[in-house]
């Protein structure tokens, strides 16, 4: 086979599988696993050329798949009756690791109230409860995966009860304990008295009231209800995942679904470090990577999963303000700062750091102004904002208010410009410049180029 990595059309690289996922090396060996499990053996044909296969469109061979990786590389007892959603091992794993991705990021700091143990919310978590079976058996990490049907939540808690050395890890929760308005509640609009909308037309439980008040997490994860109708979701003939029509359609299908997540998390911006989604569509990523700006997200993050024939990307999402570092000059009347950037690709030039540069601080709701003709962006700071950057990098707590707290006296209204130069392809020179000359002793940088 040709080496190297697989490129696109327009000379990208297409995603691969994680470089930590445990089947990067080499995909599962079909035939090594049914001699190693006589059940699996049925479902395994050989080729003329001797080459192994499994017949994914078969809903019993990918059951029986997972059940063998799952305890053959995982040490996980598990098993989900007919019907149910059964997931691939190796494309679940994906996600687990670009979470951890994200948690070892110095991009956003821990939750404030972190006690050094990642602790993850899978929302709608299945019969199968796979992605805190992988998080726990992979990393040690602690789950609550919440469902709403009697045979997702009964099946999710034997999976977990048959593996002992990880139970207490995992916490399987009921969404439909949380409280819903009852039919003959009231709302008032405009002094009038309207019924509430019926039970069936109300939206789902999906983190408000879920999640309990005085609980925090490093991140939320879902593997959504992808499709508007069980027709489309049938509309693969290459494989057979099963699926119930509540663990695939929802009205309004994934679009709604993440947007629902992304409404929830605006009231829970505190309890959580990341909220992070799988999508479908593409089309979808971009409408819901705008829904999160639009809620007020500090910081984006995108990525695309390898998933064999099907494409899906995650989505990543956090209100916590990125880490600030503080550059204090050796001389007071110092009032720039400049570095190079080096080894850049093709297609990451002056131009491209620039507008990604503008990006940044305007998610950050700084106030920036971008010239194109000296290659410059101007940002000014708030008050508020001023204050919060005052403070070190280390002591910053992700929250204004309690940034502003711990001040005494501050220098108010920072304004700044950032200006890039190509020096030769692949080398770009950045330069910080205050433009108030009254903090020339001080130098303040936001880490962008994360």
């Amino acid at each position: 086979m040709g080496g190297g990595r697989k490129r696109r059309r327009d000379g990208s690289d297409a995603p691969s599988i994680h470089p930590r996922n445990r089947y990067a090396a080499a995909p599962p060996d079909f035939a090594a696993l049914a001699e190693l499990y006589p059940s699996f053996r049925p479902f395994v044909s050989v080729s003329d050329r001797g080459r192994a296969s499994v017949d994914f469109t078969d809903f019993s061979a990918t059951r029986e798949l997972t059940r063998v990786l799952l305890l053959h590389d995982h040490g996980v007892n598990w098993w989900i009756p007919d019907g149910q959603l059964c997931p691939t091992v190796p494309n679940r794993s994906n996600y687990i690791h670009w979470i951890e991705d994200l948690l070892s990021s110095n991009l956003i700091p821990p939750i404030s109230s972190s006690s050094g143990k990642v602790r993850g919310f899978d929302i709608g978590t299945g019969a199968n409860c796979i992605y805190p079976l992988l998080g726990a058996s992979l990393l040690g990490w602690s789950f609550v995966g919440s469902d709403v049907t009697d045979v997702a939540l009964e099946w999710a808690k034997k999976n977990v009860e048959s593996n002992p050395h990880l139970a207490e890890l995992i916490e399987i929760r009921n969404a439909n304990a949380a409280p819903f308005p009852s039919e003959s509640e009231a709302i008032v609009r405009e002094n009038i008295l309207e019924p509430v909308e019926d039970a069936a037309m109300q939206k789902p439980h999906v983190l408000v009231d879920v999640v309990k008040e005085s609980e925090s997490f490093d991140f939320c994860m879902c593997n959504p209800p992808f499709f508007e109708s069980i027709e489309e979701a049938g509309l693969n003939p290459k494989t057979s995942c099963g699926g119930t029509a509540e663990e695939m359609v929802c009205h309004g299908g994934e679009l709604a679904f993440v947007t629902r997540i992304i409404e929830d998390s605006v009231s829970l911006k505190n309890s959580f470090r990341w909220f992070t989604s799988m999508v479908g569509r593409k089309a979808n990523l971009k409408l819901l990577m705008t829904k999160a700006r639009e809620a007020g997200a500090s910081v984006v993050k995108t990525t695309e999963f390898v998933q064999g024939q099907t494409a899906r990307w995650g989505l990543a999402w956090s209100f916590i303000a990125p880490i600030n570092k503080v550059f204090r000059s050796s001389s007071p009347a110092k009032n720039h700062h400049s570095f190079m950037l080096q080894g850049l690709r093709r297609g990451h030039g002056a131009f491209q750091v620039l507008k990604s540069t503008e990006a940044f601080f305007l998610a950050s709701k700084l106030s920036c102004k971008l010239d194109t003709s000296s290659f410059s962006v101007s940002v000014t700071l708030s008050d508020e904002q001023t204050e919060a950057a005052i403070l070190h990098g280390d002591d910053y707590a992700g929250s204004l208010e309690d940034s502003s707290a711990k001040l005494g006296s501050v220098v108010k209204g920072i304004s700044f410009r950032i200006t890039v130069f190509e020096q030769i392809p692949g080398t770009l020179l950045i330069k910080g410049s205050l433009l108030n000359k009254a903090l020339s002793g001080a130098l303040y940088y936001n880490e962008i180029c994360s």
